[in-house]
């Protein structure tokens, strides 16, 4: 008899660096949604960004490896970060039901604002067919906007898109780089690990490493 096909948590972005905000919501969202695990995937070159705007790969990855080493459900994948060229979600898509099974059910967790910006992701109805969002609330975001942009997604693409059940977390990793590069204080809003990575290698003292 076939296993049971899994239920995965994507949780992508630059993680630059990665906060208290981004595991609340993940750990959040697994409960919620019963997930078996939620795979961080930190983006290699974004297409959306400038090479310039986003610290080096290497150091993302080892603040996400920090982070979630303490829960079991949490897991860390670099598949962005070998990918040559751009990273785009519609590849990361194929390769992970590559790996779990053109069964395993993938849902993929994001900022709220991010929402907006689908309709210029790469083969975006594509992406739609192939898992379903999670958007995450932010203090004093539109809901109504948000409502707007799921139905006009579920319409057109039969997108479905999850309103995050989880406390709203005005953190943000703009505000992380601001505060070190200000020379204030990032106690609480990420983990002591990841505190202590930035510290030791320097990074965001004068903008991104």
């Amino acid at each position: 008899m076939a296993g049971k096909a899994e239920r995965i948590g994507i949780s992508g972005g630059t993680f630059d660096p990665i906060h208290y905000g981004h595991l609340i919501i993940a750990e959040e969202t697994r409960e919620n949604l019963g997930l078996d695990r939620v795979i961080f995937i930190p983006a290699g070159k974004p297409p959306h960004k400038e090479a310039a705007a986003v610290s080096d790969a290497s150091h993302r990855y080892r603040m996400v490896c920090e982070a979630v080493g303490t829960n079991p459900f949490f897991e860390v994948s670099d598949i962005e970060i070998k990918r040559p060229g751009y990273t785009y979600t519609v590849d990361t898509l194929n390769e992970l039901k590559s790996v779990y099974g053109e069964n395993a059910k993938l849902f993929f967790i994001t900022g709220a604002d991010v929402i907006r910006e689908l309709l210029i992701w790469k083969e975006c109805g594509k992406v739609f067919g192939m898992c379903e969002f999670v958007a995450a609330l932010r203090p004093g975001y539109d809901k109504d906007d948000m409502a707007d942009w799921m139905k006009y997604l579920a319409d057109r693409f039969n997108a479905v898109i999850h309103v995050a059940e989880a406390p709203l977390i005005g953190i943000s990793s703009t505000q992380i780089r601001e505060k070190v590069k200000k020379g204030k204080s990032i106690k609480y809003l990420v983990p002591e690990s990841v505190e202590r990575y930035i510290y030791e290698n320097g990074l965001y003292r004068n903008g991104r490493a």
